[in-house]
């Protein structure tokens, strides 16, 4: 790191836990983001911050004026911009010595999981079950930990599912992709504003961590947040032997 380096995350490497070696581990990482929306906003702009020296974000979609009440990587001026196009405006202007690689795109099958394959932690920030489902499988094979976030309404949720651990559960051992899960929307439902910024915001810190392996992840953990009661409810998670994803996985 040169100086304005060593100036810009000096915050961080006063903590006893990061240090240097820890701020180093960081600006090595490489980071892929599923979605620019509400969750990937604040995950994307901690990671940015935080000095994450590769970050791919990819979203097919494009900035509507209602996306404004609760995604802030996005601006009214850029409303019918991709939102790709925007979030890499906005992560830049916070830090231009990382690499930002945005992908307007949906990225599945070989695409998805060439993007895993490169990357050292993935932030599922999407809001489809079958997103969800396809990054978890890619990152059960490549062995690229993942942090998984969730909202809608008043409700959120994250956990973190590393399949680098034999005994780690995967998304599937929670949400098996032969059962049939109510799909629910923001579109439809709605959404707390401040509720995507505490998910999104708790994803960076955990993606950070495993970055650094510093702390205790959520790993076999789902927490639960009721935002109007500002209630965490924290679950813990085993793996299913019997998991179609991960089960077969360490089985081969």
């Amino acid at each position: 790191m040169n100086d304005q380096q060593l100036l810009r995350y000096s915050r961080h490497i006063l903590l006893d836990q990061i240090g240097i070696e820890g701020q180093q581990q960081i600006t090595e990482a490489r980071a892929l983001i599923i979605g620019a929306g509400g969750l990937g906003s604040p995950a994307a702009l901690y990671l940015a911050s935080a000095g994450v020296g590769s970050i791919t974000i990819v979203d097919n979609d494009s900035v509507d004026l209602t996306n404004l009440q609760r995604q802030i990587l996005h601006t009214t001026e850029r409303v019918g911009m991709a939102k790709v196009a925007s979030a890499k405006l906005s992560l830049q202007g916070i830090n231009p010595d990382i690499h930002i690689m945005a992908l307007q795109e949906r990225a599945e099958h070989e695409r998805l999981e060439e993007l895993v394959s490169q990357a050292s932690i993935v932030l599922d920030c999407c809001d489809n079950f079958a997103t969800r489902h396809a990054v978890n499988a890619a990152c059960v094979k490549h062995a690229v930990p993942l942090v998984s976030g969730a909202a809608i309404a008043f409700d959120g949720q994250i956990s973190v599912f590393d399949s680098r651990k034999p005994e780690s559960p995967c998304y599937a051992c929670l949400f098996p992709p032969d059962q049939v899960f109510e799909e629910v929307l923001c579109s439809s439902m709605g959404v707390f504003a401040p509720l995507v910024g505490i998910i999104g915001s708790t994803q960076a810190a955990e993606a950070l961590k495993l970055i650094m392996h510093i702390g205790k992840p959520l790993s076999g953990r789902l927490l639960l947040l009721d935002a109007l009661q500002m209630e965490w409810t924290s679950i813990g998670i085993s793996k299913n032997p019997a998991c179609t994803v991960c089960g077969q996985h360490h089985a081969a």
